[in-house]
């Protein structure tokens, strides 16, 4: 693993971002499901740019939401849920998700798996990028590169891969293994006709097949 994570970082420049408003980390990680990076953006910046607190989203036209949110995807679901969260964060914590990251990290995540349309990978993305937590949140990205270099097994599901790749991390590197893993699966090894012939790691890549 860190013979792999050394060359990993030798090829791609990526850095932890400086903590962020957990709510609007929180935003940012439901408008990325199931879409790309541009498009998550796009959302992202449309939306906040008129409601982008717990208060105002609760507040928002739920078609409002939908138009602003449009360019994600699967807007009509990610704006139910945008609105029953913020609902929920004003209901139970004042508004406030900071009272969440303040608990123990198992505390903290079970609470946020408790809100609407919340699954381990958004929790586990606010706990890292708002919460400075030493966690691996496993996307498909995360998922794939995962088995495909044969730290998981192809049978396993996100929460599996967690556990059995997180321990063979360095203790404080979990983010930045996220990081690049993501940018080995958007660039090299992807879903569909990975570039294997030009990956930095094709020498120590077992090749299994996903």
């Amino acid at each position: 693993m860190r013979k792999t994570l050394r060359t990993l970082e030798s090829e791609f420049q990526v850095n932890i971002p400086n903590p962020k408003n957990p709510f609007l980390s929180l935003i940012r990680t439901v408008l990325s499901q199931n879409t790309n990076r541009k498009n998550t953006n796009n959302a992202f910046e449309r939306l906040t740019s008129k409601y982008a607190s717990p208060s105002e989203i609760a507040k928002a036209d739920l078609e409002d939401l939908h138009d602003l949110i449009r360019p994600a995807g699967l807007y009509r679901s990610k704006a139910k849920s945008l609105k029953d969260q913020a609902e929920l964060i004003l209901d139970r914590y004042e508004g406030n998700l900071e009272k969440v990251l303040s608990k123990s990290l198992d505390e903290a995540r079970r609470e946020l798996l408790a809100l609407p349309g919340v699954g381990p990978k958004t929790a586990d993305c606010v706990l890292l990028f708002a919460g400075e937590r030493d966690v691996l949140p496993v996307d498909t990205h995360v998922s794939r590169t995962s088995k495909r270099l044969g730290f998981a097994d192809l049978k396993d599901k996100p929460e599996v891969v967690k556990q059995k790749v997180e321990p063979l991390i360095p203790t404080g590197e979990r983010g930045k293994v996220h990081l690049l893993l993501i940018e080995l699966g958007r660039e090299y090894c992807k879903a569909s006709n990975p570039v294997c012939e030009e990956c930095p790691i094709e020498d120590l890549c077992p090749k299994i097949e996903v």
